[in-house]
């Protein structure tokens, strides 16, 4: 089996016990894509899905698991998984690679918002620094434009800020751990992440890690409690759980809050996010032009908030709320 499936497999093919149904979708494909390099044979309730014979089946899961094989990193989005699908049988009826599609529940082609390479500029104008994050756990999403994320201390930027008493603590811990004096370690891990650090084990190696809260940079999206908060949070959450963020930072805000862009595996999030319908373009911060482009593509497609005739603007909500209405 190709490292890729088994990654996948390892991580999330469990589809009876996961409650995320988009997860349940690419680890069902993943699953279905394994048990053919072993057995050769599709699942035989797709014939009720496409028109096509169960030879040509046989082609199309060949051509995908050796896809799938070469992807780095392997899909973990629905989105990815069907682009990767509908890239693979490009040339394949269109009925055939709907049929698979929706027999996994990914999602069709029509509903898949067309993205920009995502390049960034050498020296995009008022940059002031670059992050390279460690994977973003989902719980760290706050809502659909604020994210925590944590930066390895041996990035170089990184190693030069750490305060003394932080590396005193960390290594500290690490002794008490080894001498299984628990309670010593958890208290000098408080004092490490009282002083915006914390320890984070990754592939059974811990790593010193400093905290940073990151506002999205030219989009502002509803508050939880506004109709489709939760949803632009879920959106979010869907596009950079478990992902290593790339974070270009231009500002800081009054809560102290790094504003800058921020990229995934190549991709600008605020735009997923504003194509999606999931946020709106903040242009009282920010005038880039492409951001309302963005902004008036989803409001013509009618996606996400703008599936309403006249959805509120967060910023107003939020100054009803100050002033008590």
């Amino acid at each position: 089996m190709g490292n890729a499936l088994r990654f996948l497999l390892g991580k999330c093919c469990k589809p009876e016990a996961d409650s995320d149904h988009g997860a349940s979708a690419v680890s069902a494909l993943a699953h279905d894509l394994y048990s053919f390099e072993i057995t050769h044979q599709v699942p035989r309730e797709l014939s009720g899905h496409v028109v096509s014979s169960r030879k040509a089946q046989s082609n199309w899961y060949q051509k995908l698991s050796e896809a799938w094989r070469e992807t780095k990193p392997p899909p973990k989005t629905p989105e990815e998984a069907s682009r990767l699908v509908i890239q693979t049988l490009k040339r394949h009826k269109k009925e055939d690679v709907e049929g698979l599609l929706a027999y996994y529940g990914l999602p069709l082609p029509h509903t898949l918002v067309d993205l920009t390479d995502g390049a960034v500029p050498l020296q995009p104008h008022g940059l002031k620094f670059e992050l390279h994050t460690l994977p973003v756990d989902p719980r760290a999403v706050a809502d659909g434009d604020t994210i925590t994320v944590y930066v390895s201390t041996s990035d170089p930027r990184e190693s030069s800020l750490v305060p003394r008493e932080v590396h005193i603590a960390a290594s500290q811990r690490a002794q008490a751990r080894s001498r299984r004096d628990y309670s010593v370690a958890d208290k000098l891990h408080r004092d490490i992440i009282d002083s915006g650090y914390r320890v984070i084990t990754l592939q059974n190696e811990d790593v010193l890690a400093r905290k940073y809260r990151i506002r999205l940079r030219g989009i502002d999206a509803p508050e939880s409690k506004m109709p489709y908060g939760e949803e632009a949070k879920e959106e979010l959450v869907k596009i950079v759980q478990d992902r290593c963020l790339r974070v270009l930072v231009f500002d800081e805000d009054r809560y102290h809050r790094c504003v800058g862009d921020v990229y995934c595996n190549g991709v600008f999030v605020q735009e997923v996010m504003l194509k999606k319908g999931m946020a709106w373009h903040y242009k009282a911060y920010d005038n880039r032009p492409e951001l309302d482009k963005w902004e008036k593509q989803a409001r013509a497609r009618r996606v996400g908030l703008w599936a309403s005739k006249n959805p509120e603007m967060p910023w107003e909500w939020r100054k009803d709320r100050r002033e008590g209405r």
